[in-house]
């Protein structure tokens, strides 16, 4: 009998393990709707310490403190119109009011008076760079995958979604599409562990919180734009004046020669 040529198997080399492996590329879907990936804008930033972070995550809690606490002065409380006593004669102390503040009843001194402010400003450049360094540490724990999804209003299909992604059990999913559309809130309401996001309304606060992270390849697009570090190109204008006998430089330019 004639000898079954067997077909030559083709080995998976270990370069192309660890590059699909790597912290630098986000994690496709397992489906064929992926997205090309620039990978240096925002997923593969230099993150030195969590200060900025620290401080764009407090920012976004101060954003949405309310003022509820408020406390009475004593000029505020009812009551303590009438002197307790007359001024001399009784051995007392002297008092013009029962609602003085060591009394009891009376007014709080230095309390809360309902008017304070609590936010916190940062800059929107700062803002970003808290942004680019939140989705770089999301995205060196694995914890980002690009892919589409098309809800249509019904929970199971959320649910098939999730579990094809292999998240369905993460505790906070956060799904982030380019706009809010019926099907997709209808899809995800009865679930408590989904919460879904648009791009342009991403913080880091979302970010961190998040166990996983699913990005659309339209939201993907929309986060690049926001995010991309923006470059100031210096005109021939300002590269000439610089050069004037006038500027500084070229003061410093003749000090150098003279020398």
């Amino acid at each position: 009998m004639p000898e079954t040529t067997k077909k030559p198997v083709i080995a998976r080399s270990e370069t192309t393990k660890q590059s699909s492996n790597k912290p630098g590329s986000p994690r496709s879907a397992r489906d064929d709707n992926t997205a090309k990936l620039d990978t240096s804008i925002f997923f593969n930033v230099d993150v030195k310490n969590h200060e900025l972070l620290k401080l764009a995550y407090e920012s976004y809690l101060a954003e949405g403190r309310q003022v509820g606490a408020k406390t009475l002065r004593r000029g505020e409380v009812r009551g303590g119109g009438r002197k307790p006593w007359r001024q001399k004669g009784t051995g007392r102390a002297r008092f013009g009011s029962s609602r003085n503040p060591i009394w009891r009843g009376g007014g709080v001194v230095f309390g809360p008076l309902g008017n304070e402010n609590y936010t916190k400003k940062i800059a929107k450049n700062t803002k970003k760079v808290a942004l680019r360094q939140a989705l770089t540490l999301a995205n060196q724990a694995g914890k980002i995958t690009v892919a589409d999804f098309k809800f249509d209003g019904k929970v199971k299909t959320a649910v098939k979604f999730l579990t094809t992604q292999k998240i369905a059990d993460k505790r906070r999913i956060l799904l982030i599409v380019d706009t809010k559309t019926p099907e997709i809130l209808r899809s995800t309401n009865n679930l408590p562990n989904v919460e879904v996001l648009s791009a342009k309304y991403l913080t880091v606060y979302h970010i961190l919180n998040a166990d996983a992270i699913v990005i659309t390849s339209k939201s993907l697009e929309t986060i690049t734009d926001w995010l991309k570090p923006t470059v100031i190109a210096r005109s021939e204008t300002t590269k000439q004046s610089s050069n004037k006998p006038g500027s500084p430089r070229f003061a410093r330019d003749d000090s150098k020669e003279d020398k």
